[in-house]
């Protein structure tokens, strides 16, 4: 029997040796919780529990699978990864699907968003040019990687998917800035975009994109209808308390009140069932998550797996903030899911193997520093 156990443990460990046990820990832990809350805002539907448990089996499997390959490897592939993603993210627009236009690729036993391979597919390419330029970044170098991190965000917008372009666009971005970038580009390019507002306002925006600011700025404006979402939402977190209503007893998910309460509002779920207790731990393992990314990032060996992996926790950090955001109405309703806590298939599976390659880039780096 003590033999077994311990061909077991050694056959457990050869399996995790690549794999971050902190990060791990902290994954399952969201994980954990994103499955409670989607219990209780599914009306205790063990269908939709199962699917979501099946989709973070299959982002597990493939951020162990790519915590295992070294870094160079991954670097290698980089060109052929970022023009494979944009094959389908092109084809979306003329065979997609979704509620707002063409976001989706029905695949016959499942969706599948091609936009949000762009999370991790993007950053990989702009950190691969850079690998290779001397930093900081010097204005041709930022041109194209401009034109990198411009172009599939561009065929993103035309889906029309702002709330995701606008994340991709970020992740780029997030490279550059680890390069060197001075702020001084980052203010010009947002003095740029305010510039460009008006013009977006009445050439670019369709009408419920128009109707999402409007509703930002004043919800009462239409409170029955375009303020509805945020109304709700902000009466679900106001009403969880300091330790929340309980599992299972929210009122505005189970009487119907808040809107896409298993995917891009289940944070607001979480506020009124669990209260400011279950939100400040949640937070706080959102916390570890970002800050274990930048300290394999700051020890990482090279230059493509120091930017690659503090781009992805930078941008782990924006996707908690703007949701989390959109669900108080401190930010405009764009339809980005809350990491590991929304429902959906797409956007866990990247997410996670996203984090495999941070995985990986810990993994390989000297022993010391592990």
């Amino acid at each position: 029997m003590t033999v077994l156990l311990r061909w077991m443990l050694d056959l457990v460990l050869r399996v995790l040796r690549t794999v971050d046990l902190p990060l791990l820990g902290a994954l399952l832990a969201l994980m954990g919780i994103g499955l409670a809350v989607l219990y209780s805002a599914s009306g205790q539907s063990t269908g939709m529990v199962t699917a979501q448990a099946l989709r973070y089996g299959v982002g597990l499997a493939a951020m162990w699978a790519l915590s295992r390959l070294p870094p160079t490897q991954l670097r290698n592939w980089t060109p052929l990864v970022y023009a494979a993603s944009l094959v389908p993210l092109a084809l979306v627009l003329v065979v997609g699907t979704g509620r707002h236009g063409s976001h989706w690729l029905n695949l016959g036993v499942f969706y599948f968003q091609p936009a949000e391979v762009l999370k991790l597919s993007l950053p990989m390419m702009v950190a691969w040019y850079l690998n290779s330029q001397p930093l900081p970044p010097r204005l041709p170098v930022v041109l194209v990687a401009a034109l990198l991190v411009g172009l599939p965000t561009g065929l993103v917008l035309l889906q029309p998917d702002f709330g995701t372009a606008m994340l991709v666009g970020i992740s780029g971005a997030f490279v550059l800035y680890l390069a060197g970038l001075s702020w001084w580009w980052f203010a010009a390019a947002a003095g740029a975009v305010a510039a460009a507002a008006p013009a977006a306002w009445f050439w670019l925006l369709r009408p419920y994109q128009k109707d999402r600011i409007l509703t930002f700025l004043d919800p009462e404006r239409d409170p029955l209808g375009a303020g509805w979402n945020i109304i709700q939402s902000r009466i679900a977190i106001g009403g969880g308390g300091l330790d929340g209503k309980g599992w299972g007893e929210g009122t505005q998910s189970h009487l119907n009140y808040i809107p896409e309460h298993t995917t891009d509002f289940i944070f607001a779920v979480l506020s009124e069932e669990f209260g400011w207790i279950g939100v400040v731990v949640t937070l706080a393992l959102y916390l570890f998550v970002v800050g274990r990314c930048l300290w394999v990032a700051a020890g990482a060996r090279d230059g493509y797996s120091r930017l690659l992996a503090g781009a992805l926790g930078l941008s782990f950090c924006v996707y908690v903030l703007v949701n989390g955001g959109m669900v108080a109405g401190l930010l405009p309703v764009v339809g980005v899911p809350m990491p590991l806590l929304s429902y959906g298939g797409t956007s866990a599976v990247s997410l996670l193997a996203g984090l495999g390659v941070v995985m990986a880039v810990r993994a390989h780096r000297p022993v010391h520093q592990r």
